[in-house]
């Protein structure tokens, strides 16, 4: 993810003129990508559409809209936290990697995007085991059971030899969960599919053992509650009330992580253990129990996701509750990065989402329209990961094999959408520019 305090952030200025309606605009959209400097569409579409508007190619690059982008290359937070964790789990410094998880989990420390820095440092440490397995079975070795297992093993038995580590015995049960999804994606690609679903609930049924004798609540851990409700993935069978009191004890435990009330709420739809009407009563339950915190921010933190996923969902909302509670995040975590996961919800998440804009509810149509008073009000710079994500509703499965490339697209999102909200000021020869001071519209 993005640190917003890195001081290699770079100034792009992108250059959008009053042919960005119609015609022009796909061509922005079909971009091969947005590169430091000075964007003009002197492209073979650009030029015809600059000249069928009348601007002459000077009166095409006046106007301008200045967006500082946060570059993901840039971004050292969670990428140093997963370093470390890699690093020690290499040196077998096991004991020192539980302090490390330990020491984070019991002070809550979550990166600037809420990723809680214990389960940073845990994927991290079992991230070669679980990229190993992975990469087996893209080159079609899913036969070979022991090249398959073989990392798996080896974490087994360092667990062995710290037995009464809490905290390395949910490393091991989290890279059996990460395999069990490995196997679970990969079966609609392999041959033997219901070996592949055998083993997918073998993982499942391992990473609960382990995970059985220990209580998040008594051990007061939200790193080992959250590896709890993980286990749901692979229970079907799980009643919407165990599933929402476990979900209720977690948030309780980390009421400042949005991510345990948005799991929340996707595990509430039909799809997964609950109804519409579970989903409903746990979003009010939420509020009310984190309203120190969030505000009514906990009803729109519990449907976020739900919303995205679920056309069905979105047309029950409480349209005036989820309102007020997006206000309410915005005034209690105003930060950017929050910035841009609102608005990248807003603008693109729903927008890409299984409604069409001729078929698309009223409450789906407010939630999308907040996205101009996030980004006139509030934003101040261009994340593009985040924009990336949204694109793909945040899912969480995502296999991204490019960083950079995934990153252009969110970058591309954004500045489109940027552009199209802006277009009649830009379209009047004024000059739109973000900065830490606000936004400016101003004559060119």
């Amino acid at each position: 993810m993005l640190n917003k305090n890195t001081p290699a952030r770079h100034l792009f200025r992108q250059v959008f003129s009053s042919f960005l309606s119609g015609d022009s605009r796909a061509a922005a959209a079909s971009s091969t990508g947005l590169q430091p400097g000075q964007l003009t569409f002197q492209d073979t579409a650009s030029r015809h559409q600059t000249q069928s508007s009348g601007l002459s190619a000077k009166d095409a690059t006046k106007n301008q809209l200045i967006v500082p982008i946060c570059e993901p290359a840039q971004d050292t937070n969670s990428g140093a936290l997963q370093d470390q964790g890699q690093f020690l789990a290499r040196q077998d410094r096991w004991g020192e990697l539980s302090a490390h998880i330990a020491e984070a989990d019991k002070a809550r420390h979550n990166t600037p995007h809420g990723l809680p820095v214990a389960e940073l440092l845990a994927h991290g440490a079992r991230s070669d085991v679980v990229n190993a397995v992975e990469h087996a079975l893209s080159l079609g070795h899913a036969g070979d059971r022991r090249k398959m297992i073989e990392g798996v093993m080896g974490l087994e038995a360092m667990c062995v030899e710290h037995r009464d580590d809490p905290y390395l015995r949910t490393l091991v049960a989290l890279a059996h969960i990460d395999v069990a999804w490995i196997w679970r994606g990969y079966s609609d690609v392999l041959s033997i599919t219901v070996a592949n679903g055998q083993r997918c609930a073998a993982h499942f049924d391992r990473a609960a053992a382990l995970l059985h004798p220990l209580d998040g609540i008594a051990l007061d851990s939200p790193f080992i509650a959250a590896a709890k409700t993980a286990l749901l993935a692979g229970q079907r069978s799980a009643g919407t009330t165990q599933v929402a009191d476990d979900f209720a004890a977690l948030i309780d435990l980390d009421p400042d992580n949005h991510r345990h009330m948005r799991s929340l709420g996707t595990h509430m739809l039909p799809r997964w253990f609950g109804s519409y009407t579970a989903l409903e009563l746990e979003a009010r339950r939420t509020a009310v129990r984190t309203q120190a915190i969030w505000g009514d921010g906990g009803y729109t933190w519990v449907y976020f996701d739900a919303i995205a996923l679920d056309p069905e969902a979105c047309a029950r909302v409480d349209i005036d509750f989820f309102m007020d509670g997006l206000r309410d995040i915005v005034s209690r975590q105003p930060d950017q990065e929050m910035i841009n996961l609102l608005a990248s919800y807003c603008a693109v998440a729903l927008r890409y989402g299984e409604d069409t804009p001729e078929n698309a509810t009223p409450q789906r149509a407010e939630i999308v329209d907040a996205a101009e008073w996030l980004i006139r009000d509030h934003l101040r710079e261009i994340h593009p990961l985040i924009w990336a994500h949204a694109a793909q509703r945040f899912d969480n499965n995502l296999r991204v094999t490019s960083a950079r490339r995934f990153a252009d697209h969110g970058r591309r999102d954004a500045l489109r959408f940027i552009a199209g909200l802006f277009r009649h000021e830009i379209e009047a020869g004024q000059r739109v520019e973000f900065s830490a001071k606000g936004l400016r519209v101003s004559p060119d």
